[in-house]
């Protein structure tokens, strides 16, 4: 199992999108997420959302919030454990150049347009909601989403 974050960082009604279009051999090829990544040895998420903010974005995350985990399980793909973080507070500029992608800021309500994982609309359904700390587990086979439960209840 690998362990992960994923930050949607905030400001003026928008998140920080990446545009995962740089890498071939990509889980996440052409489609939109947040910012983050693998954990590093003896990182905490917090660490590992931290570093992964700086190396992405070039900016350094003064605010932000731990709000829930999420399983996702593939056929495809090892079981992963994501850390799912928001920040509204950082430092530094938006770096140009991104290894892994294309950053852009998007307007919150554009964001279900894009191309993203089906389970990716339910979690950032609970962050616009501001859902407690919560678990959710998303089942795939392929990019078909099968099953989502959340804290322990199916609902998908």
């Amino acid at each position: 199992m690998k362990n992960t974050t994923l930050c949607y960082i905030e400001k003026d009604e928008k998140y920080l999108m990446l545009h995962r279009v740089r890498k071939e051999n990509d889980e996440n090829r052409d489609k939109w997420i947040g910012i983050g990544g693998k954990f590093e040895a003896g990182e905490s998420p917090e660490d590992c959302v931290l570093r992964e903010a700086r190396e992405e974005t070039g900016m350094t995350l003064t605010d932000y919030r731990y709000r829930g985990i999420v399983t996702f399980v593939s056929d495809l793909w090892p079981t992963e454990y994501m850390h799912l973080f928001t920040a509204t507070g950082f430092e530094g500029q938006l770096r140009d150049d991104c290894d892994e992608g294309v950053l852009e800021w998007i307007n919150k309500d554009d964001l279900l347009a894009l191309p993203m994982w089906e389970g990716d609309r339910i979690f950032l359904r609970l962050l616009d909601e501001d859902v407690p700390f919560f678990s959710l587990k998303l089942t795939y086979r392929g990019e078909t989403l099968l099953e989502a439960v959340l804290n322990g209840k199916i609902i998908k």
